[in-house]
């Protein structure tokens, strides 16, 4: 069963343009998951990444646990922590202290290692990767548990009765998932242990349309190991862009947009596989990228969701600087404010009540019509012309006395 109250947040990569401040690019990250916290977002995931100038971030956890002194609800998971790269005991270590110092509130993210760049540095064959990724799911997943020492051994680690010395705060552990990209690779790990998704390729063009069989594949998948599945666990991640109206909204991110593009997945990546030659236009058609008003964005929510044939529990949008600093500040305000209610259950009660009132405005305001001109008799005066005291619009318009 779906939760009433869709999850919502940011898959914080980052994208800082070559030639910016990096510095400062880090500082307007932690400033992002602020403001972010403060306007009532669930999550904030950050990335890994050790090359290519663009995604900055080298060790989520120090962000986390810098972000975690700044804020107070939102959780903060690693979007994601590369296992390939580094020690299973290591990587449980990290995130329990992170969990206990969080109060609960860090969440692990899980890949095989996105640019392959990262891996020909440390000497790893991408052959690779992904075959290490479920070894080190399978050492950590069996680490948390805290239920008898790990002795494992393979070609790149080994762990001789292996144990944390502190069991996770959370209990039974804090929510751990899978990345999810171009290939199934990610969501047969994820259901092999029963972790969550976290679906990077609902961004991708093409993207949308293959929610429903890859979903449908992991739950397969899970079967076959006695494991579950659970969409509420489940989260998908595509691009947004708020504003007042679709052409402001536009207006906003196309330069940006197409300088990533060009200058990025095109001249620095070579245009990874599924990368779109115009993956704006693209985005906006096949519901990959959401740009435009609050109602646009809502529908395309709306279609995002409809695509994974039974719901999910989260979406996350993909940090980016297609805008300039206030347009994209505004933009995460505006949906907070118009578009993330709808999906969470916390306009019902409000519109019930305003609807109630409306419907009986005269059965209930009468009585008090009635004190009204008691309370002038009482005070030996003459009461004004009821149509003074007539209703407009649910409001008694009362006279200064």
């Amino acid at each position: 069963m779906l939760p009433r109250r869709l999850r919502f947040g940011i898959f914080l990569a980052p994208f800082h343009r070559v030639g910016d401040n990096p510095t400062l690019g880090l500082t307007r990250d932690l400033e992002l998951i602020e403001w972010l916290d403060h306007l009532g977002f669930d999550e904030a995931w950050i990335g890994e990444h050790h090359s290519a100038g663009w995604e900055t971030i080298a060790s989520p956890e120090i962000m986390i646990a810098a972000a975690a002194e700044r804020t107070k609800h939102i959780k903060l998971g690693s979007g994601v922590t590369s296992l390939p790269y580094h020690h299973p005991l290591l990587v449980a270590q990290r995130f329990v202290q992170l969990d206990h110092m969080t109060r609960g509130r860090v969440m692990l993210g899980c890949g095989p290692g996105a640019l392959v760049s990262d891996a020909y540095m440390m000497g790893i064959d991408a052959a690779h990767q992904r075959r290490r990724m479920d070894e080190s799911l399978n050492a950590i997943t069996r680490l948390l548990a805290c239920e008898e020492p790990v002795t494992m051994e393979t070609d790149w680690f080994t762990l001789r009765e292996a144990r944390l010395h502190l069991a996770p705060y959370s209990e039974p552990r804090f929510p751990i998932s899978v990345a999810s990209s171009t290939t199934p690779s990610g969501a047969l790990a994820a259901a092999k242990y029963g972790l969550g998704l976290l679906s990077l390729g609902a961004g991708l063009p093409g993207g949308p349309k293959s929610l429903a069989e890859q979903w449908q594949m992991a739950e397969a998948e899970a079967a076959k190991h006695g494991q579950k599945m659970d969409r509420r666990n489940w989260r998908l991640v595509v691009n947004l862009h708020c504003a007042e109206d679709d052409e402001r909204a536009l207006r906003d991110v196309r330069h940006g947009e197409a300088l990533e593009t060009l200058t990025y997945f095109s001249e620095t990546l070579g245009r990874p596989p599924m990368r779109s030659e115009d993956p704006l236009r693209d985005g906006l058609a096949m519901g990959s990228t959401l740009v435009g008003s609050p109602e646009t964005v809502a529908a395309g929510i709306e279609r995002l969701l409809g695509f994974t044939n039974g719901g999910a529990g989260g979406v996350l949008f993909r940090a980016h600087e297609w805008a300039d600093r206030e347009a994209t500040m505004r933009s995460f305000e505006l949906f907070a404010r118009w578009v993330m209610p709808r999906f969470q259950g916390s306009l019902v009660m409000p519109q019930q009540s305003r609807d109630w009132v409306s419907s009986n405005r005269e059965s209930i305001f009468a009585p008090n019509m009635a004190a009204l001109k008691q309370a002038f008799r009482d005070a030996g005066q003459e009461a004004p012309e009821m149509s003074r005291l007539k209703l407009h619009t649910g409001k008694v318009e009362v006279p200064q006395v």
